[in-house]
């Protein structure tokens, strides 16, 4: 049986958030004892919690919400590049030696690895015209162990309407330090949140026979 990589953060109180979003909750509202014979919760998050995918609305006002999305985006081949080498940002200088010349996901391991106890704003971004390379090579989805596509302190975000721009998804937040750079099968869909602007996702890898 092919091996299967959980490549999502686990959602726990203490979690980093980025700065000023929604801390992470998870309350019980019924328990299970004599009175009652079942657990449930009630959970308190971010659209944008963990490893979770971008919905153009998050940043066009045009764009559609997450519950509209081409679901196919999130599910099929994809090639894991290690970019643990690029610095601050990922360049087109940076992903041609490793890129193969067709491509339909593309995933970018940056972080040596990941801060899970800490928010950390020194993560890596994308070049706007690194972008424009994966389109080219036909990418229709990015997806980074970063919190953003563009620098946490940034009003353009030039790399998210490079993405726009091609029509592709985002999926940030991924944890992939346990996982070899190579061609896999990711699964990773959105919830069907109505109207909303991101959705937290269980990302997986599965290895290709």
């Amino acid at each position: 049986m092919s091996r299967l990589y959980d490549i999502s953060q686990p959602l726990r109180a203490g979690m980093p958030v980025w700065p000023g979003d929604t801390p992470f909750a998870h309350e019980p509202t019924w328990v299970l004892g004599e009175q009652c014979p079942v657990n449930v919760s009630r959970l308190v998050l971010s659209t944008h919690t963990g490893t979770h995918a971008d919905a153009p609305s998050h940043y066009a006002a045009e764009g559609q919400a997450i519950d509209a999305v081409d679901l196919a985006r999130y599910i099929g081949p994809c090639v894991l590049l290690d970019m643990t080498h690029a610095g601050p940002r990922v360049e087109p200088e940076h992903l041609l030696p490793e890129l193969p010349s067709r491509v339909e996901r593309v995933l970018l391991r940056t972080w040596a690895r990941f801060p899970h106890d800490e928010w950390r704003s020194d993560f890596t971004t994308m070049a706007a015209e690194s972008i424009d390379l994966l389109a080219e090579r036909g990418a229709r989805l990015i997806g980074v162990d970063a919190p953003s596509l563009d620098p946490e302190v940034d009003s353009q975000l030039l790399a998210h309407w490079r993405v726009h721009h091609h029509a592709m998804a985002i999926l940030e937040g991924l944890v992939l330090d346990a996982v070899p750079p190579g061609h896999y099968e990711l699964i990773a869909v959105p919830l069907k949140l109505a109207g909303a602007d991101a959705s937290p996702v269980r990302a997986l890898l599965r290895e290709l026979d």
